[in-house]
């Protein structure tokens, strides 16, 4: 639980931190456009991965590796790419254009409220004691800060187009907490490969739009604002969903999504750095409600009997767990590495979380 809820702060870190930077690169770029960008820095980052990867394993002993995607994978990806792709960057460029850059950081903590009841819904995940105290904090730090900078910010209201900016922003979370909760069995697959595959899918299908609707893109004689939104998109939407879907992985996509909610405070706290001084005094205390609730959470110890039925399976494991100790011949790799390979049936009680192994009803 504790490795899992690390891989989703590390997560949210690097998607908060970009989103006052695509607002400040992304002013005069159509969303469309803004999209394209994003998503095709994240495809970049995927590939650069990959070809890293490749280098590493020639001056290493060769690792066998993830579980790739597979044709059974492709509408799913297709959905998820949709939703996570498309309309949850466009939602967000649409939106960052028209309210402050903390405003909209913070109201992307929705993504957590949502993805928890949307997993709760789909996958029957559980949410524990801890786990809803920890949503309670968040929420109420994110509420806190959003309702202080609502009020001290100027511009803010019905007249000035910001609320309709609020409601695009609040759009994209519901649409990222559907692509998650959707997406989770492909936490399962190699994140690079999905990295890659819903990065290039969704930059083609935003490059398709922006040049239907003939939106703006950066002048060509000006290269630095794709180069920039780009580079956010490598971060912020690349290493990030590759991290967040090893994070989903082990924990599930309801403790997944709620942990991710620290990412809307440290986008807020960069745009304040950077002048938007909407959020005052409230920072303090914001801060202190998201400590807690990850607190909640990395502390959260969930075990209790349960059965296992027997399976056949492959999914990237290692040999010092308690559920992966059969036979290789000749003896197994050191490390994560992946090949089909079965468990017998057992019953037997540890703490756990929600990786593939452990998505039993409660």
């Amino acid at each position: 639980m504790t490795a899992g809820g690390a891989l989703a702060v590390v997560s949210a870190v690097a998607f908060g931190a970009t989103t006052p930077f695509v607002q400040r690169f992304g002013r005069g770029v159509g969303p469309f456009a803004t999209a394209a960008l994003l998503y095709g820095g994240a495809a970049t980052f995927a590939l650069a991965a990959f070809v890293a990867s490749a280098a590493a394993s020639g001056l290493a002993a060769p690792r066998q590796p993830q579980p790739g995607l597979r044709r059974s994978d492709l509408p799913r990806l297709a959905i998820v790419a949709l939703l996570g792709a498309v309309v949850a960057p466009v939602a967000l460029a649409w939106g960052l254009q028209r309210t402050s850059g903390v405003t909209a950081s913070l109201l992307l903590n929705l993504e957590a409220v949502f993805t928890v009841l949307l997993a709760r819904a789909l996958w029957a995940e559980p949410i524990g004691r801890k786990a809803g105290m920890a949503l309670l904090a968040m929420t109420s730090g994110g509420a806190l800060l959003v309702a202080i900078g609502a009020n001290g910010a100027p511009g803010i209201g019905p007249a000035s187009g910001a609320a309709w900016g609020a409601l695009a922003v609040v759009l994209a979370t519901l649409a990222w907490a559907a692509d998650n909760t959707v997406g989770r069995p492909l936490s399962d697959r190699d994140p690079l490969r999905i990295v890659l595959a819903k990065g290039t899918m969704g930059a083609v299908a935003a490059v398709f739009l922006s040049s239907v609707s003939g939106e703006r893109w950066p002048s060509g004689s000006s290269p630095r604002a794709m180069i920039l939104l780009a580079a956010c998109g490598a971060v912020g939407y690349g290493a990030s969903l590759a991290l967040y879907l090893r994070a989903q992985r082990v924990i599930g996509a309801a403790r997944t999504g709620s942990i991710f909610a620290v990412a809307p405070f440290v986008g807020a706290a960069i745009a304040w750095a950077l002048g938007e001084h909407v959020a005052g005094a409230a920072t303090l205390g914001a801060g202190v409600l998201f400590a807690v609730g990850l607190w909640l959470h990395l502390t959260e110890s969930h075990g209790h009997d349960h059965f296992h039925e027997a399976i056949a399976h492959d999914h990237a494991h290692s040999h010092d767990d308690a559920h992966h100790d059969h036979r290789h011949r000749p003896a197994p790799p050191v490390g994560v590495h992946s090949h089909p390979h079965t468990h017998e049936a057992t019953t037997h009680s540890h703490p756990h979380g929600l990786d593939v192994h452990h998505r039993h009803r409660h």
